[in-house]
C-alpha cells in the first residue's frame, strides 16, 4: 500500500518504520528534518510538503494535539489536495469535539477518516505492539487491518463513530495518571513513616497490582527515572485537561482529574516540563518535604 505519515516524533518514527519493514511505501513529512532524513535513509521517500504525503491510499497521522493539526492543515486546507478516497488515520490523542469536528470535514470532502490513538511507549512503538483504540467507518477499518496489524499487537474497534476512539483513549489515559498519583502519594507516606518503598511495591506488584502500569510505572517512581521521557509530563497535562473538558461537555464530576491538574500544573511550575509524566508521582513526596 501507498501510506503517507505526517508526524515523526518519539513514537511517530518508529511506526513508519515498521510501516517500511512490512513492504509498504511510505511517504513522510515532519516539521524538523533530521527525523525525516533518518528514514530517507531506510528507504522512506521524503515529502516536500505535507500535501505530499496525502496522494496514496491512506495517510497516518501522529501530532502533539488539536493546535498543532490545525497548522499543519488536517482539519480542512490539506484535504482539498488528497488523493480521491484517501484514509487518514489519525493516531493523535485529541479532544473530544475537535475529532467530532475531522469526521464531518473529511465526510464533507468525500475521504474517509479513521481515530486510531494508542496505548504504549516508544519501545512499544519500535517493537509494534502498540494497542491501537480505533473508531471510523467500516469501509476504512477493513482495509486498514492488515496494516495496523504491523504496528500492534491488537486493534480495539470502538464504534463507527471515529471521535469515541478519542473518548476512549482520553479515558485510558486519566486512569493511568491517576495510578500514578496513587504510586506517588502512597510512596510519600511509607517513606515518612520509615517504610521501605521498594518493598512495598514489590509484594502489591506481586499479588494485587500485578498490571504494567502499577509495576513499570512504579519502579520509575522509586527509582526518580524520569530522563529521557518516553512521553513528556506536559503531555500528561494535556490529557487530563482533555478528560475534564470531555467530561464537562457530558455533565460528569471527575475531581480526581482537577487533583492531577493542580499537580500537573506544580510540577511545571518546578521546571519538570521535560521530565517523563510518571514524574507526577514525584509531587506528593515533594510537598512532604522529601
Amino acid at each position: 500500500m501507498k501510506i503517507g505519515f505526517i508526524g515523526l516524533g518519539r513514537m511517530g518514527g518508529h511506526v513508519a518504520e515498521n510501516l517500511m519493514k512490512a513492504g509498504h511505501s511510505v511517504t513522510v513529512w515532519n516539521r524538523s528534518k533530521a527525523p525525516v532524513e533518518a528514514l530517507v535513509a531506510k528507504g522512506a521517500i521524503a515529502a516536500a510538503a505535507p500535501e505530499e504525503a496525502m496522494q496514496g491510499e491512506a495517510v497516518f497521522s501522529m501530532l502533539a494535539n488539536d493546535l498543532v493539526m490545525q497548522d499543519v492543515g488536517l482539519a480542512g486546507p490539506l484535504l482539498e489536495k488528497a488523493a480521491k478516497n484517501l484514509i487518514h488515520v489519525n493516531m493523535a490523542t485529541i479532544s473530544v469535539d475537535f475529532a467530532k469536528q475531522l469526521q464531518q470535514v473529511h465526510k464533507d470532502k468525500g475521504l474517509y477518516y479513521v481515530s486510531a490513538p494508542v496505548f504504549g511507549r516508544p519501545d512499544m512503538a519500535e517493537s509494534a505492539q502498540l494497542v491501537l483504540v480505533a473508531g471510523g467507518h467500516g469501509d476504512a477499518l477493513k482495509p486498514m487491518q492488515p496494516v495496523f496489524d504491523v504496528i500492534g499487537s491488537r486493534t480495539v474497534v470502538v464504534s463507527d463513530e471515529a471521535w469515541r476512539a478519542n473518548l476512549f483513549k482520553i479515558c485510558g489515559n486519566f486512569m493511568i495518571a491517576s495510578e500514578l498519583e496513587a504510586i506517588g502519594e502512597a510512596f510519600a507516606l511509607l517513606r515518612k513513616g520509615g517504610v521501605d518503598p521498594a518493598q512495598f511495591h514489590d509484594v502489591m506488584s506481586g499479588r494485587l497490582f500485578t498490571g504494567a502500569v502499577f509495576k513499570n510505572y512504579g519502579q520509575m517512581v522509586l527509582n526518580h527515572q524520569y530522563e529521557p521521557a518516553g512521553f513528556l509530563l506536559t503531555l500528561g497535562l494535556k490529557d487530563v485537561n482533555l478528560a475534564r473538558t470531555a467530561a464537562k461537555g457530558l455533565m460528569v464530576d471527575m475531581p480526581t482529574a482537577d487533583l492531577l491538574k493542580a499537580h500537573y500544573e506544580q510540577a511545571i511550575q518546578w521546571g519538570w516540563q521535560d521530565r517523563d509524566w510518571s514524574a507526577i508521582g514525584e509531587v506528593p513526596a515533594k510537598k512532604a518535604g522529601l
